[in-house]
């Protein structure tokens, strides 16, 4: 299938509730974000599967990631190992809580620096996401974007 078809795509995207992290406030809120704009624009192509649209499941078993796939005559779980993001997702997750810090009581330029950084490092897991999902699923970047920060929700334990 071709790159930009609109049947290559996802239509469901569901967290697996007993793998979810304590999140604060505006983490959640980035989350469900995350899953509203995934959904409404993305590109998902996984191996061997023919037209779509898709539905995701994701989990954490094991210190991997699980991604069950679902769609119209196909059906497959991959699982990647966390181990390659979780230096990347610790980071994003002291950034952010030093930007949501920052938001109460920081000059403007204290938090234009800090969100500088807080995308900078979103992009470089979105980056290493699409890596890992070589050969699985084709994601273009803001599907990865959007997945990075559905996998910092599963994986983060604080």
């Amino acid at each position: 299938m071709a790159r930009g078809d609109p049947q290559q795509r996802l239509e469901k995207v569901e967290l697996d509730e007993g793998s979810l992290a304590a999140l604060s406030p505006e983490q959640d809120d980035e989350r469900k974000v995350a899953i509203v704009d995934l959904l409404a624009s993305n590109s998902f192509i996984p191996d061997g599967a023919g037209v779509g649209p898709f539905r995701l499941g994701l989990s954490t078993q094991e210190a991997r990631l699980a991604l069950d796939v679902s769609g119209p005559e196909y059906e497959r779980r991959f699982l990647l190992s966390l181990s390659p993001l979780r230096g990347v997702i610790k980071d994003y997750f002291l950034l952010c809580e030093s930007y949501y810090a920052a938001v109460r009581n920081a000059t403007s330029s204290q938090i234009e620096a800090l969100d500088m950084g807080r995308r900078g490092l979103h992009n470089e897991g979105a980056t290493l996401l699409k890596e890992r999902l070589e050969g699985k699923i084709e994601v273009d970047g803001d599907t990865a974007r959007r997945l990075f920060t559905l996998i910092c929700a599963l994986h983060w334990r604080g």
